[in-house]
């Protein structure tokens, strides 16, 4: 018997892949009208022996309605129990995940179609048991459509209130896996670390020094001098807790601070904090950290010396120091100030020593200490501390000249300053001579090639304007600051180095050379460093008409006359930028000039030029013919343009001095080949006679087989 009920879940399932917790709850309602049919049977069995009275029908309809709430109470505890585990299966299967979004939906189509087909169908039956059931059995069926109508829509309920908790759940699951791709495409971040050779980490040493100049200095003066620790304690506060955090900060920055290892900057924390814990400077630091100032809860905020653990920091101020002196552009001059200012720091220390040495005998108790406060004179803060740095200073350089000691304790002090004094401002004296002495190392270097020069004119009686002339030369290298090898500079560079810094001056002057212009950027690179500078006095020639051109020149600075034979009239003035003699130097076929000069060039004031030889040219070429080939036509081009080209000759075959060439060439293969023949022939010599040596061994051993055998008589 087909229930309509179990119809309407075969229209579910075919149609699309819905709930399988509303499958299982129409299978459970079709169990139980199957149930109910039975029992219907056997009632309308007993209701035709009976009296067919509508007051019997209504006591068993009565009856019947009972018996159906209580099966349907049942039912619903049975379902409750299928809804359970159908949220175990929801939960597992991954069937909803394509019916999310249109679950609802296609719950409420398929209930209206559900209604639908179940009163068609239930109409159609209706009209088959018309004939064999009674009009009772037909208000039975149509209470248990009704009963089982609202089960339906008691079960869609449900069945909705489940598949959005496992939607919820599974859209939270979503979103959380979607936290954890996002965290895991987003890339690592990388910790902060100080790179050494950055203008940051400079910065922060000059930071930092700060502080550590300010404990170096006021630290040992607010403990000798009381009247300043007192006048200024608030100040001194606010600047010693703010020293503090600063050497707080530089610990961080310094476990922070990468290295280099195999060339490259080191980034890794754990390594950073463990190389930093490995080295002095670590545990100097921790010291400089202690909290000494908890003891001023004891003693009181006036005794700045408990603070003397700050001084352990002095490796920061010497290391700014020393990057100073490499940045810098006078490093003579900051030496010499640096030594100055070391001398200051001793001096202030030993007359603040001096100070506390004579407060603790008693001011004024003898002539050697200082003298009695009590005098208005001697009173004032700034007296007494410029009589101290006074005394110091003519103490530690052994001038003297100051009150001779009286006590045992005096005595030992004079004696160990005058001892600093002789060996550390011995030291720093001979350094200082020694940095004076570099500073005019050049002029002394300069000066002594001029002096040869000067010496060498006068033994070979060179004329007064000529010996004038080589002088003025030199002044003026000297006075505009070319005096300078580029090349004895340089050489202690690696080749990578030097091409970039020769690139970086002169590549922009040797692009406006028309011929070198749209060049390969490596042939230009070695043309830069073949570049020679040359510097000319006024009235020198550069080139006269007729010479034969080795160089071509670009001019730097100055200006430069064409000028004709007699050397006055002038055609035209080349200034900065400009060039020429680059046709001479390439040697083209053709050219009415050959490699001939045709111009006088004549130098107007001072000239700084740039030379190329034709020899560095061609070696340049060797690595790079096609250049060589483009050269050569821009040159042609050239030279046609100015129609100082025989064609006839460009066009005839090699010139002598091509055949020469070629020539040479092959000479020089001939040599390779008979050299190679000589080789040949000797290996053959030597390989005939070991065969020969060979053969004779051979013969050796059969005359030795032979006078063995016996005679064939015997």
């Amino acid at each position: 018997m087909n229930h309509p009920d179990n119809q309407m879940s075969r229209d579910r399932s075919g149609s699309r892949p819905l709930n399988i917790a509303a499958a299982l709850n129409m299978n459970n309602c079709n169990n139980t009208d199957k149930k109910d049919v039975k029992k219907d049977e056997k009632d309308e069995k007993k209701d035709e022996k009976k009296d067919e009275k509508k007051a019997e029908v209504k006591t068993e309809t009565k009856d019947v309605k009972g018996v159906l709430q209580k099966d349907v109470k049942k039912d619903e505890k049975a379902e409750k129990k299928d809804e359970k585990k159908d949220e175990m299966k929801a939960e597992v299967k991954t069937e909803t995940k394509d019916v999310k979004g249109v679950l609802q939906k296609d719950v409420k189509k398929d209930e209206k179609k559900a209604e639908v087909k179940t009163e068609t169908k239930a109409v159609k039956k209706d009209e088959k048991k018309a004939e064999v059931k009674t009009e009772t059995k037909a208000v039975k069926k149509d209470e248990k459509k009704d009963e089982k109508k609202a089960e339906v829509k008691t079960d869609t309920k449900a069945v909705k209130k489940d598949e959005k908790k496992p939607e919820v759940k599974k859209d939270e699951k979503k979103d959380d896996k979607g936290k954890k791709d996002d965290k895991k495409d987003e890339p690592p971040k990388e910790p902060w670390v100080m790179d050494p050779a950055t203008d940051l980490y400079y910065y922060w040493l000059c930071t930092i020094s700060v502080p550590v100049f300010y404990n170096l200095m006021l630290l040992v003066t607010r403990s000798c001098f009381n009247e300043l620790q007192y006048t200024y304690t608030k100040t001194w506060m606010v600047l010693d807790y703010a020293s503090d955090v600063l050497y707080y900060l530089d610990t961080f920055v310094r476990s922070r601070t990468g290295f280099l290892e195999q060339g490259l900057l080191v980034k890794d924390e754990k390594l950073l904090k463990a190389s930093y814990m490995k080295t002095l400077q670590f545990k100097l630091d921790v010291i400089s950290m202690i909290p000494t100032d908890v003891v001023f809860v004891i003693v009181g905020i006036n005794n700045p010396e408990w603070r003397f653990n700050r001084l352990f920091k002095l490796g920061r101020l010497f290391e700014f120091f020393d990057r100073t002196e490499t940045r810098t552009n006078f490093p003579n001059i900051f030496r010499i100030a640096n030594l100055v200012l070391y001398i200051i720091i001793i001096i202030h220390w030993n007359g603040c020593l001096f100070f506390a040495i004579s407060k603790i005998l008693g001011f004024g108790s003898d002539t050697w200490v200082y003298p009695d406060i009590k005098r208005p004179e001697y009173a004032r803060l700034p007296r007494q501390y410029i009589y101290c740095f006074y005394w110091s200073t003519l103490t530690l350089t052994t001038i003297g000249e100051t009150p001779p000691p009286v006590l045992d304790i005096e005595y030992l002090f004079v004696v160990i300053d005058f001892l600093t004094g002789v060996l550390i401002f011995a030291t720093i004296v001979g350094n200082v001579g020694a940095m004076i002495s570099n500073m005019n190392a050049a002029r002394v270097e300069f000066q002594a090639k001029i002096d040869s020069i000067k010496q060498y004119m006068q033994l070979r009686k060179v004329t007064k304007d000529l010996e004038t002339r080589v002088v003025k030369w030199f002044d003026y290298l000297w006075t505009e600051d070319k005096t300078c090898d580029e090349k004895l500079v340089l050489k202690n560079l690696p080749d990578k180095l030097k091409a970039e810094i020769a690139i970086n001056v002169h590549l922009e002057t040797l692009k406006k050379v028309r011929i070198f212009q749209d060049c390969e950027a490596g042939l230009l690179v070695e043309l830069v460093l073949k570049l020679q500078p040359q510097i000319f006095s006024p009235g020198d020639y550069i080139c006269k008409k007729g010479d034969i051109g080795r160089e071509m020149y670009i001019i730097k600075e100055g200006k430069l006359a064409v000028v004709a034979d007699d050397g006055v009239t002038q055609f035209v003035v080349l200034g900065d930028g400009a060039y020429f003699g680059e046709i001479s130097i390439l040697g083209i076929k053709g050219s009415k000039a050959g490699n001939r000069r045709t111009a006088n060039i004549r130098s107007v004031g001072y000239s700084d030029l740039f030379a190329l030889s034709k020899d560095d040219l061609m070696d340049a070429l060797l690595e790079y013919p096609d250049a060589k080939k483009a050269l050569e036509e821009k040159g042609r081009a050239i030279l046609l343009k100015d129609n100082l080209i025989d064609l006839k000759a460009a066009a005839a075959g090699a010139d002598a001095k091509d055949m020469d060439q070629i020539v040479n060439q092959m000479e020089a293969h001939l040599d390779v080949i008979s050299v190679k023949f000589r080789k040949v022939a000797g290996q053959y010599e030597a390989h005939q006679q070991k065969i020969k040596q060979r053969l004779s061994n051979l013969e050796n051993q059969v005359r030795g087989l032979r006078e063995d055998d016996p005679p064939l008589g015997q």
